[in-house]
């Protein structure tokens, strides 16, 4: 089976999803499953450098009453995975293209996974800047990457291409927020969803390779 999750490493839901969808791999393991972190940005027009949150906040929500009330309930889905997100550490909202072409670096070498795992803990736990390279190099080496290789391809303007023409074509087919899984390039589901509707697209895995053989 073959998960292609599209995601942005600023979305506080991708990171629930993330979990979520750990919990119903713990709960029904899937034999050979093959896992693909996808790009989307949520803000592809974002300028280089980011913006001041505060600022971010105010054009996004109107506010940060408005802000507040969106993410209170991102932090108590947040809790009940585990998951203390601190949104007050983030200092500045980044253009994630940077995040999304180490992740496909990472992708080109081994297993994104990790990396992902860093780049949500380093965001919403630690405040870390995701457009900063030598932030991005060292959750690399932290992920188990060679942290001058990474350096390399980011310095070479590696992937970018690639990376805008991956957020481009997921528009295109019609996504239009994160977390969103295909399954087998098959089924989408959007939303980071609880284990038992995840259960329902394993379902799905099932059947299809059943009546392929």
């Amino acid at each position: 089976m073959r998960i292609d999750i599209y995601s942005d490493t600023i979305c506080p839901w991708c990171f629930i999803g993330k979990r979520r969808l750990e919990r119903a791999l713990a709960e029904r393991p899937q034999p050979d499953l093959k896992i693909h972190w996808r790009t989307f940005q949520l803000n592809p027009d974002m300028p280089a450098g980011g913006l001041d949150r505060q600022d971010y906040l105010a054009r996004k929500f109107g506010g940060a009453e408005n802000a507040d009330r969106v993410y209170a309930a991102v932090r108590q889905a947040g809790n009940e995975e585990g998951l203390a997100f601190d949104f007050e550490a983030i200092e500045r909202t980044p253009n994630s293209l940077m995040s999304h072409r180490l992740l496909r670096f990472a992708g080109e070498r081994g297993d994104q996974d990790p990396l992902v795992e860093r780049l949500f803990n380093l965001y919403f736990i630690e405040g870390g800047n995701l457009e900063d390279p030598d932030v991005l190099i060292q959750a690399a080496a932290d992920s188990g990457f060679d942290p001058d290789a990474a350096r390399g391809y980011l310095e070479a303007g590696a992937g970018i291409q690639e990376t805008q023409e991956e957020d481009m074509q997921a528009r295109k087919a019609g996504i239009q927020g994160v977390p969103t899984f295909i399954l087998n390039g098959q089924y989408a589901l959007s939303g980071a969803q609880e284990p038992k509707v995840l259960f329902q697209m394993f379902d799905l895995a099932r059947e299809e390779k059943g009546a392929a053989e």
